[in-house]
């Protein structure tokens, strides 16, 4: 009986070494390095896709406390703040100013 159950044992451990062989084997093929590669890529794709929502999702929380902190020291709601001009909507009146190089040769130019 005991000689049976080592025999068991002995075909069950070849039968997982040669395997575990095949499979080593035919990871070092080419093939095999690149399934190896394209897996480890889908995996790096998905933890920067993952990444970047949880950067989303701070930003989005983030915005909403500040937005409260905002309407909480000014009495403004965010709807009323975007429904307010900007500034240089509201100064329509003055003319448009040039920046830069342009406004500097206009400038030598003119003198």
């Amino acid at each position: 009986m005991r000689r049976l159950f080592w025999l068991g044992v002995g075909v069950a451990a070849g039968v997982t070494l040669s395997k575990k062989a095949k499979e080593t084997a035919r990871a070092a093929t080419p093939a095999g390095i690149a399934g190896n590669l394209g897996e480890a890529m889908r995996e790096l794709a998905g933890a920067i896709g993952s990444f970047g929502a949880d950067v989303r999702a701070g930003m989005v929380e983030r915005e909403e406390e500040l937005s409260d902190v905002v309407e909480e020291r000014s009495g403004i709601t965010s709807r009323a703040r975007h429904a307010l001009p900007a500034r240089d909507e509201a100064r329509s009146d003055r003319p448009a100013r040039r920046g830069g190089a342009a406004d500097a040769r206009a400038r030598r130019a003119g003198s």
